[in-house]
């Protein structure tokens, strides 16, 4: 049986991704910061393994890697964002934005690709945004982080593939998970009015494309971005 990590795996679009891949023959390793009793419950019922670490700490990184063993699969999914002007966000914001959402993935990555060198396979997905595309007000500390996720992806890409590792890159729009639904409805509904095809992203659709990703029909692809927006960037 293929093994995934999905970092972030409690969450809306982690649980989604957990779920399709256990679904698709995977055994999934759910990475969870703080959310203990969610991604245990996800775990138990997909037949995974919770695992608690934070992708900002190297070392942490690096023994839960150990312990965990040889994966197949890596999906970069965790990540945090806050609302608020460049010059206002705090440092203390500022650096946890760029240390978990960019050093983080590379952490994984990093910790994950010795094995995968030397077994000559292992496929890598990371989990950007459209605002790290075409950035976003507001939340520029975010769209710099998905935009380096972006640029990650791209070098990794070219320097693992020697080895038969391919490494690709999701940026989902507008997705409606719990950290969305804080916006009103008249804000959604001016939200709704960008987005070409008119609805909202689930957190399925990122899980389909993932499992694309994840699979032999993908095996030509590498270096690659796919957008999952709605046609709200193009």
């Amino acid at each position: 049986m293929k093994k995934a990590l999905v970092t972030g795996g409690a969450g809306g679009i982690g649980e989604a991704i957990s779920r399709r891949l256990a679904k698709d023959g995977y055994f999934v390793y759910i990475n969870y910061s703080r959310s203990k009793e969610k991604a245990e419950k996800i775990a138990l019922e997909i037949n995974g393994q919770a695992v608690q670490f934070d992708i900002s700490d190297t070392d942490a990184v690096k023994k839960a890697i150990k312990d965990i063993g040889t994966l197949d699969l890596l999906v970069n999914n965790a990540g945090i964002s806050e609302i608020e002007l460049f010059t206002s966000i705090s440092q203390k914001s500022a650096d946890s934005i760029l240390n978990v959402n960019l050093k983080g993935t590379m952490n994984c990555a990093r910790a994950v690709l010795k094995d995968m060198i030397n077994r000559k396979s292992g496929n890598i997905i990371n989990i950007s945004s459209m605002w790290g595309q075409c950035g976003a007000s507001c939340e520029v500390d975010y769209s710099a982080s998905k935009a380096g996720i972006i640029g990650f992806t791209k070098a990794l890409a070219k320097e693992v593939a020697p080895s038969g590792i391919r490494v690709n890159c999701i940026a989902p729009g507008f997705i409606m998970t719990e950290m969305n639904r804080r916006f009103s409805e008249d804000d959604l509904e001016l939200i709704r009015e960008e987005i070409p095809l008119g609805i909202f992203g689930e957190p399925r659709h990122i899980a389909d494309a993932a499992a694309f990703l994840a699979s032999d029909k993908s095996e030509y692809i590498t270096g690659q971005v796919l957008a999952v927006n709605g046609g709200m960037v193009i």
